[in-house]
């Protein structure tokens, strides 16, 4: 009985020391992401997700092909692309939404937006994965979206197109997030080895409209700004602390659900 508690206590504290780190690699970023948009004057939200993806798929290499941290779990080829090319297709989708949302509104009201994604969650574990959810946890909802509507008809800074992109940021973070708590829960993945698995995939669906669409303004950036090297130093740093948030957020999904997952945003 006593282990048992000693266990629960330790899952606890895991799990609270999860969503602590994921809070500190995320605000790091979405602010790093801020300043590269903004002070860098580096406005292409496709790169700059297709870097972080880049350095994700090397990091995760590294701890496991080079430093062997962790053992690599085999996953048939077929299922790579059932399973982990539809999560990371919306984790892209997800990420790239929340750049663009960067460029338009303040990285405040942005996460405010963000707290919008635990109702979209429950709403669509409901209607999609049939998952049913106390009453309690549907009238919570009630004031976290009341709270979010009355906060977007008086915000000064309002800007309809990043607004969407921050609404249906939090679509695809739904989505992504019931995904990944199938595939670490389901399939026994644990987070290094869902960033290895995911990383590549998500760099060749960013790859291509990168250079696409952003292609032809990198170059025009590179040649006007005064020390393109430098920034690039930034965003690739940026790309490492990416790495290090795509990591933490499959930790805390592992160490907790996709609902707790978003809650814990809303408190970010």
């Amino acid at each position: 009985m006593e282990e048992g508690s000693l266990w629960q206590q330790w899952s606890m504290f895991r799990s609270l020391l999860a969503i602590l780190q994921w809070w500190g690699f995320n605000v790091t970023v979405i602010i790093m992401n801020k300043w590269i948009f903004q002070k860098l004057d580096f406005k292409f939200p496709f790169s700059v997700s297709c870097v972080h993806f880049i350095c994700s798929s090397i990091g995760a290499y590294i701890v496991i092909k080079v430093l062997k941290l962790k053992p690599l779990i085999v996953v048939d080829p077929e299922d790579r692309w059932k399973r982990i090319f539809p999560m990371s297709f919306v984790f892209c989708i997800n990420i790239v939404l929340g750049n663009i949302s960067l460029r338009y509104i303040p990285v405040s009201f942005m996460q405010t937006i963000k707290s919008f994604t635990p109702a979209t969650t429950v709403v669509l574990q409901w209607l999609v994965w049939r998952k049913y959810f106390d009453w309690r946890i549907w009238a919570s909802l009630v004031p976290i979206v009341g709270g979010i509507l009355l906060t977007s008809i008086t915000e000064l800074s309002f800007n309809v197109f990043g607004f969407c992109a921050a609404l249906f940021g939090c679509l695809a973070t739904s989505t992504k997030t019931i995904l990944a708590e199938s595939l670490l829960h389901g399939y026994k993945f644990d987070s290094i080895n869902t960033v290895y698995y995911m990383a590549p995939f998500a760099t060749m669906i960013l790859g291509v409209p990168a250079f696409l669409l952003e292609g032809n303004g990198i170059l025009e950036w590179f040649e006007a700004h005064p020390s393109p090297w430098s920034a690039l130093i930034i965003i690739f740093s940026s790309g490492v602390l990416a790495f290090c948030l795509n990591f933490s957020i499959f930790y805390v999904i592992h160490s907790t659900t996709a609902v707790t997952f978003n809650v814990a945003g809303n408190l970010k």
